[in-house]
């Protein structure tokens, strides 16, 4: 049984990223790629502020300039420090075997890089290169349950913990993952270090910060 799940999720994790590979793939010029994908396509040298009110699950970044780390906005908890002794990112809920990793052991966790965009609306527009651990190969590890519906990221540890919950179709194609880094540098304090959540097309103000534990869930429709 444990054989036929992790095929299962190997199968639909490989198909969703290859269809994501042939649609990035495939757009020739702002037309085909609104054809194709329905989103507005941003020309490069969009200033931030024109940004600032869309919605990110809208617009096509593929063009969009990366923004310098010391542009970055920032909202919410800035001065949270765990001890990074005892600090592990935990795995849990709807596993065969729950996980818990030191931080050395998210580094080598299949990585997973990419240009997003965070829209934290009416305040600031931030486009990064994060690169981080790939939720998708964190359940693969864990032997999520093929019936798992959605996963759910929390952090900080304590009375400022906040919560997001997603779909697993968006962990499969890796669209959501936890970052280390962000534009080649390891991933600021002010912005979630250890690891935070990127969620590509959610607003940035639901992406979690400082995470400490993803929860693999099955929730009725």
């Amino acid at each position: 049984m444990k054989t036929t799940r992790r095929s299962f999720f190997r199968w639909t994790f490989g198909w969703a990223l290859g269809i994501g590979f042939w649609v990035s793939g495939a757009a020739t010029s702002t037309h085909r790629a609104f054809a194709e994908t329905g989103k507005t396509v941003v020309p490069k040298g969009t200033p931030w502020t024109d940004l600032r009110n869309r919605n990110p699950k809208d617009l096509d970044t593929r063009n969009l300039d990366i923004t310098p780390l010391k542009d970055f906005g920032t909202m919410g908890l800035e001065e949270y420090s765990p001890d990074m002794d005892t600090w592990r990112l935990i795995v849990d809920g709807e596993v065969e075997k729950p996980l818990s990793l030191t931080y050395a052991e998210v580094l080598e966790v299949p990585a997973v890089e990419r240009a997003v965009l965070m829209i934290c609306p009416g305040f600031f527009a931030n486009h990064g290169l994060w690169k981080g651990a790939s939720v998708r190969e964190l359940l693969l590890k864990a032997q999520a349950e093929i019936s798992a519906t959605h996963v759910t990221f929390r952090g900080p540890e304590g009375k400022y913990e906040k919560v997001m919950r997603v779909p697993v179709a968006d962990v499969h194609s890796d669209l959501v993952f936890v970052a280390y880094q962000v534009n080649g540098e390891t991933l600021p304090q002010k912005h979630g270090f250890p690891v935070r959540l990127v969620a590509e097309g959610y607003d940035g103000s639901d992406w979690v910060k400082y995470v400490y534990k993803i929860t693999v869930e099955r929730i009725s429709s």
